[in-house]
């Protein structure tokens, strides 16, 4: 009973309207009540003020929860804002580790390796390249192995070579004295190759890189090979192919710098290999054509190569001289055997 009470107390303008519709529905049965007109009005009268008071109610209800939905909402956006700036540390800190991490890898990759190693990251440096930086002294080693087979390889494989070196010019004596002079400074006596560094054996070295390339492009026509001789002389030697760049000093020896392409550094040497050629003396190696050199080159072939490519052979060179300068040219002995 307590039950119904409570439910018709919370209910109470429910139940009026409920008994109004009953009694109305006597009447429309025919039921005869005494002043059925007052009672017909008083009971519309009275649906009309339960229909206002629900109305009313309806609105004192529905604003507390209009006002907590209000609260709510403010809140949930105060909370959002605080998200969109955690959020934001949250990329700004993502950021951070990604560099962090990609500084870790760059730094990783380059390599530092022994003497002994030297010949063997260069031969797989080699393999299968189609292209070919050097910057050094005089390019003993490119033309004992470097320069030989990579032609021989885009000869096997029918592919295009591109070749670009750059040396000391043989022509200024000053630089090839300053070279020579290096040379002895770091190793007393003769070097791998049997023999002592001299300003003659300087000069007649790099005069050999540039017929040992005019040698090959005649024999190797997709051998595009670009050659710059330098007024200054450099401590290192930059071999760079299509996979890795290798920074090496003028000792066989000592340790040498490894970097994989596809990182920072290795597209900073290409660069300053590039701009570094563009400034030195260029030798016309496209003319020489002009003067065929045969599988043995003779003295005389020799002294016309030069003459068409404008490189001065030292005056005082004797056809002694010129032999040495092809045999160095054609059968180069390898500073790492």
């Amino acid at each position: 009973m307590t039950r119904f009470a409570t439910w018709a107390g919370k209910n109470a303008d429910a139940v009026i309207a409920l008994v109004l519709a009953i009694v109305a529905a006597a009447l429309g049965l025919g039921v005869q009540l005494p002043n059925e007109d007052e009672i017909t009005n008083s009971a519309v009268l009275a649906v009309v003020g339960l229909l206002a008071t629900s109305v009313l109610r309806d609105r004192a209800r529905r604003t507390p929860v209009e006002n907590e939905i209000r609260d709510t909402l403010r809140s949930s956006s105060a909370t959002l804002d605080g998200l969109s700036e955690k959020v934001e540390r949250i990329d700004s800190f993502e950021g951070v580790v990604a560099d962090t991490k990609r500084a870790l890898e760059e730094t990783s990759v380059v390599q530092v390796i022994g003497g002994a190693q030297v010949a063997q990251v260069l031969a797989e440096a080699r393999r299968s390249t189609d292209r070919w930086f050097f910057k050094g002294g005089t390019g003993t080693y490119i033309r004992a192995k470097t320069l030989p087979e990579c032609v021989a390889a885009a000869r096997r494989e029918r592919r295009t070579l591109l070749f670009r070196m750059e040396i000391i010019d043989p022509a200024n004596v000053t630089v090839c004295e300053d070279y020579a002079r290096h040379r002895r400074s770091v190793a007393e006596g003769t070097d791998a190759t049997g023999e002592p560094w001299t300003l003659e054996r300087t000069r007649k070295e790099a005069y050999a890189t540039i017929l040992a390339a005019c040698w090959h492009k005649q024999r190797f026509g997709m051998l595009d090979i670009d050659i710059g001789l330098s007024r200054t002389m450099t401590t290192l030697r930059y071999d760079l192919s299509a996979s890795r760049v290798v920074v090496t000093r003028d000792d066989p020896r000592g340790e040498a710098l490894v970097v994989d392409s596809g990182k920072f550094y290795y597209g900073w040497v290409s660069a300053e290999l590039q701009t570094s050629l563009d400034q030195a003396r260029r030798v016309p190696v496209e003319q020489a054509r002009l003067a065929p050199l045969d599988d043995e080159p003779t003295v005389e072939e020799v002294r016309k190569l030069f003459d068409v490519i404008r490189i001065e052979l030292a005056s005082e060179y004797t056809d002694r001289d010129v032999i040495e300068i092809i045999r160095k040219a054609l059968r180069a002995k390898d500073p790492y055997e």
